[in-house]
């Protein structure tokens, strides 16, 4: 089916901006299926973390190149790391596609909710759609990673999404989003860059440092403390300069009660 007739080419910002991030896809079908959905509404940025085939032999990349039709070109661009943070450490947001229920809730969106989010976002930073394995999706860890979790409301009575087509959707309403954002004043201007993932991660290992150091893990769960104040984090959205105050607070923190830590020597505090 062509695109019809008058709709323009994606803003030049979404299609550098805005990755779509496939975790440890397991058929190469799928990944050209992948390529041709995101094409088709004009993106063309595809990471692949450790991907269980792909590209590792000449018949493999055939057939996702296959699959990928006139997409072939996405499937010959897409990035390949071995873990996660390679993939989205230099992204100021990260939003991780879910169909189950999680123990802490986490802020979530529906697609169209989602793709406004990346329109308001791309003119600061880097955005990560992350979707996991055809067969268990993506794993609790891997969603913390994320801002905010993505599900799409599909039928009770088959509530099955062939990872492809969850990402057409997505890459759908970015489109659509954007077609419609005439309509809609843009955000002021924020004073200082969002923080990018990594940056948010090492904050969180100083707190975690920091907090096992005062004892304050004493009888309590670090596990969901740690959650929790990951949660909070992303709720707020920080900005560099507001992580290198939190930092050097916890440096100081243990300056004075004679800690030391491999956060305190970590952190930027310019």
């Amino acid at each position: 089916m062509r695109e019809e007739q008058g709709s323009p080419p994606l803003a030049p910002e979404l299609v550098q901006r805005v990755r779509m991030v496939m975790v440890e896809p397991t058929h190469p079908g799928n990944i050209g299926a992948a390529a041709r959905a995101m094409k088709t509404m004009g993106l063309e940025r595809l990471t692949l973390v450790n991907p269980l085939h792909f590209p590792d032999n000449e018949a493999r990349l055939r057939e996702a190149r296959f699959r990928a039709a006139s997409a072939v070109d996405v499937v010959d661009a897409a990035t390949v790391v071995s873990t996660l943070a390679e993939a989205i450490d230099d992204c100021t947001l990260v939003i991780g596609a879910s169909a189950r229920s999680r123990r802490v809730p986490w802020p979530l969106v529906d697609a169209r909710e989602a793709a406004r989010a990346v329109l308001d976002e791309v003119p600061r930073g880097e955005v990560a759609i992350l979707f996991g394995r055809e067969s268990s999706g993506l794993t609790t860890e891997e969603l913390a990673r994320c801002q905010r979790h993505l599900h799409i409301a599909t039928d009770p009575a088959y509530t099955s999404l062939n990872v492809a087509m969850a990402m057409q959707i997505v890459a759908y309403e970015i489109r659509q989003s954007w077609l419609d954002a005439g309509a809609r004043p843009p955000e002021p201007a924020w004073d200082r860059p969002w923080a990018e993932a990594a940056a948010v991660e090492g904050l969180l290992e100083h707190l975690s440092e920091v907090l096992d150091q005062v004892n304050y893990y004493d009888r309590r769960e670090p596990g969901q403390v740690m959650l929790r104040m990951r949660r909070l984090f992303f709720r707020t959205r920080l900005d560099q300069v507001e992580i290198n105050i939190l930092r050097g607070l916890l440096t100081n923190v243990q300056k004075r009660a004679g800690l030391a830590g491999k956060g305190s020597r970590d952190a930027n505090l310019d």
